[in-house]
């Protein structure tokens, strides 16, 4: 090989992108403007009952507080900045609302933390990272590849990877906004022994979540047959950590994976393992609290109506987001509702 040829070949693969490297954010976002809690809203001022588990700001590990988990990466990164700014505008003490942000060890953290700085200068929150490898090999593939990704089973691990003095979080998924106050959900009552709360939706075909091998195996359907199991929705959940740690319920949702991988027993991802532990153990919620499906199914992403009843909270569950909605110019009239809640910095946005 010449020189001269040697010389060109050095040079493609200096610009060629490097496979390993994290997704940079390459999206602008504008800043929202800050709320403030109103005259009734309780002091934040004690970090809580356990000394070893004080943090920079009392809030981190405050039990006054509400404390909000998700997943953050650069592929839904507006879609959860749109969810933390509805989160924010419809409460009445946004102050004292603390955000768990979750990426992947893969991801570039600084970028992410940087993004949502710039738009919450305000913000109370942390990046969590996440390395993927332990839940990677219990990872089968599903219907749809998106539901493969390593950080969408991350809300199975949020009581290890939060501090102890968390004993209670409201998980929310990247593609959606709430129009309440999410206070009301974080109060939700678990009662004595419930791990966590979610709606409810006990019309649905329970069973079309696992494979005929589940339901024929003389073993596996006996799972259900002291509980009166229905479908719940994980990407909004009330869970409390405290019982999910003495329960060992991370363990319990990884042994149904590794079933999985023995014996193909579902198709969806991270839902069914969550159904097999909690399916008729959770804590009904009103099904205002997650109005989902409105990103359509998991192949076409049709466009879809509000379920009946007064809404809290909308969730573009399913394959169609909002955003990519909007962008293509193909919009569904429920993806106006969104739009308020957007902040990406179009490059011939106007400053007001």
């Amino acid at each position: 090989m010449s020189q001269h040829l040697l010389l060109i070949l050095l040079s493609l693969l200096s610009i060629l992108p490097n496979p390993i490297s994290a997704s940079p954010i390459v999206q602008k976002f504008k800043e929202a403007p800050q709320f403030y809690n109103s005259a009734d809203c309780p002091i934040i001022d004690d970090p809580g009952d356990d000394d070893d588990d004080v943090v920079a700001k009392p809030i981190f590990c405050s039990r006054r507080a509400v404390h909000v988990a998700m997943t953050l990466d650069a592929a839904y990164i507006r879609g959860s900045i749109a969810a933390v700014l509805s989160v924010l505008q419809h409460s009445s003490c946004p102050e004292n609302i603390v955000f768990h942000f979750v990426a992947s060890a893969s991801a570039d953290a600084s970028s992410l933390r940087a993004t949502i700085s710039g738009s919450f200068p305000y913000l109370d929150f942390t990046v969590y990272v996440f390395n993927v490898s332990s839940v990677s090999r219990l990872i089968s593939s599903s219907i749809r590849s998106a539901l493969d990704c390593p950080l969408n089973y991350a809300r199975s691990y949020l009581a290890d990877l939060l501090p102890p003095c968390v004993r209670r979080v409201v998980y929310l998924d990247s593609d959606l906004i709430l129009v309440d106050d999410i206070a009301k959900l974080a109060a939700t009552d678990l009662g004595r022994d419930s791990v966590l709360a979610a709606p409810e939706y006990c019309n649905a075909n329970f069973t079309s979540y696992f494979t005929s091998a589940f339901w024929s195996n003389p073993t596996l359907s006996l799972t259900f047959a002291d509980r009166k199991a229905c479908y719940f929705n994980t990407g909004v959940m009330v869970i409390d950590l405290s019982r999910w740690r003495e329960g060992a319920y991370t363990a319990r949702i990884e042994e149904w994976m590794a079933m999985q991988k023995r014996m193909r027993i579902y198709e969806l991802g991270s839902l069914p393992p969550f159904l097999l532990v909690f399916g008729g153990l959770i804590k009904p919620v009103n099904h205002r609290w997650n109005q989902h499906g409105l990103g359509g199914d998991n192949f076409r992403g049709l466009c879809r109506d509000l379920h009946p009843g007064p809404v809290s909270l909308l969730h573009w569950s399913g394959k169609g987001k909002p955003w990519a909605r909007l962008d293509a110019g193909r919009p569904c009239p429920l993806d106006a509702l969104w739009s308020p809640y957007d902040l990406l910095q179009t490059p011939f946005a106007l400053d007001s």
